[in-house]
């Protein structure tokens, strides 16, 4: 289980965001892991390659 320190990020003026990228095809609350040349969910395989030199 991921520490729940790592998963939000709170801004200046105190707004909490996600920091790392949700799954488009699961439910709320499922994150994607990144690697150094895409994104992929665990639970249903998903995948977003980054573009290179942009």
């Amino acid at each position: 289980m991921p520490k729940a320190h790592e998963m939000y990020k709170v801004d200046k003026s105190g707004k909490v965001t996600y920091a790392k990228k949700s799954c488009p095809r699961c439910e709320k609350g499922t994150f994607m892991a990144e690697h150094f040349d895409r994104f992929a969910c665990g639970r249903c395989g998903y995948t977003e390659f980054k573009r290179k030199g942009n």
